[in-house]
């Protein structure tokens, strides 16, 4: 049978304000990325958030970002390789202080929003991602979009890789995401996300937004826990993932 992992976004609150719905949404996921400071969350968010994965069995990541609670970590940032290193260091680490000290284990690392966008396409910034989720633990798991030049450059350093793909967002001719500024970039309807999860994960091909049906590896499935339905996206999914044959299970 075929599995794959669902994994959300999560601990994206910061102080008194609340986003995305963790306690309910953390029930039908199987991984749990975690926000560490940078773009969303805060101390006591993330240390809420790793006991709340734990409590539920779900496998816990590292989401750094470019520094920008403003901007969500959404707006593509100029920073140098060297500076890119030093946030994916310090953002791991603040998180596996955590989970280390809740007496729980590290899974994974998955970069956030436009650091995420912008390390699929270009190699340098991939490399040294990499590196850096290498040097603070080489038996961690990198998530990436599949098939880009993150996912590669962690095969080439020799970390294990999961090829992530987006229950919510339309795709490039590239394989690229359709960006957020575009018309189209996200999928609104449950009917369209299962067809859509269905499709990559059973076939490993997706449709482009012009109609062109590319190939796709599926290892996990995103699904953003700020979305307006976030939850019922994440319940129907996984039930049709179920009914499907298609075994739900952490990486």
């Amino acid at each position: 049978m075929m599995q794959v992992d669902l994994n959300c976004d999560m601990g994206e609150s910061f102080g008194s304000y609340k986003i995305g719905a963790d306690e309910n949404i953390i029930t039908v996921i199987t991984s749990a990325n975690v926000a560490c400071g940078f773009h969303a969350g805060d101390a006591t968010t993330m240390r809420k958030t790793v006991i709340l994965a734990m409590n539920h069995s779900v496998s816990i990541g590292a989401h750094p970002g470019f520094d920008d609670l403003v901007g969500f970590g959404r707006r593509n940032m100029s920073l140098s390789l060297q500076e890119i290193y030093d946030l994916m260091i310090y953002q791991i680490g603040a998180l596996n202080g955590f989970v280390t000290s809740e007496g729980g284990v590290l899974n994974h690392v998955k970069p956030h929003g436009a650091l995420y966008n912008m390390a699929a396409k270009n190699k340098g910034m991939a490399e040294v991602i990499a590196e850096a989720v290498y040097k603070v633990n080489p038996e961690l798991i990198l998530y990436g979009l599949s098939g880009s030049e993150l996912i590669e450059a962690g095969k080439r350093i020799g970390l294990r890789t999961a090829n992530e793909v987006f229950a919510d967002r339309t795709y490039q001719e590239d394989g690229t995401l359709t960006p957020r500024t575009q018309e189209g970039a996200l999928i609104k309807t449950e009917k369209d996300a299962i067809l859509q999860v269905l499709k990559m994960v059973k076939q490993q091909k997706v449709i482009t937004t012009n109609g062109t049906e590319i190939p796709i590896v599926a290892d996990t499935i995103c699904i953003h826990g700020d979305g307006e339905n976030a939850v019922r996206f994440a319940k129907d999914i996984h039930k049709a993932l179920i009914e499907d044959k298609v075994i739900v299970k952490s990486l």
